[in-house]
């Protein structure tokens, strides 16, 4: 196996859909291996994947929602597996990982993890801003994330 490196982008781009042109732009001008992209704002169902696939990103992982987050990873790269995780039991279409390893030609497996975490605003103040309010138990999710963590070391 050789040891290989990878670009890697990623991109909040707010329905996938409706900048399906700007993302093939950047695609082709930039030729990433890896996108990750969050919020894309559709079902796993009514994802462009046919467009993907003629840029040459025949490898793509959903997690998707009708127009409330999602997350998916598009790759030139195969994966070895995907895995959807969901935190402080919220099915939000907030994660997905992927794992690339020897079908990628690695010399050493990789597990890559696409979060979408809402931003809560400027100024914080739960009474005003739902995204705060949906923020509330974030320490709890910080404990999955740091679980996740300790367990890539």
């Amino acid at each position: 196996m050789l040891a290989m490196r990878f670009s890697l982008t990623t991109w909040n781009i707010n329905s996938v859909r409706l900048r399906i042109d700007l993302v093939a732009k950047f695609l082709q001008s930039m030729r990433p291996d890896v996108l990750c992209l969050q919020e894309t704002k559709c079902i796993d169902d009514a994802f462009p994947l046919k467009r993907f696939k003629r840029l040459g990103y025949e490898h793509v992982a959903l997690n998707g929602q009708k127009g409330y987050h999602g997350v998916a990873v598009i790759s030139k790269l195969p994966f070895e597996a995907t895995d959807i995780r969901t935190f402080c039991d919220n099915i939000d279409s907030r994660h997905i990982s992927v794992a690339f390893g020897a079908k990628a030609q690695l010399s050493k497996p990789l597990v890559l993890h696409n979060f979408y975490v809402p931003a809560g605003g400027d100024i914080p103040d739960p009474r005003a801003q739902s995204k705060i309010r949906a923020q509330a138990p974030l320490p709890r999710r910080n404990e999955g994330v740091r679980a996740l963590a300790s367990a890539w070391r």
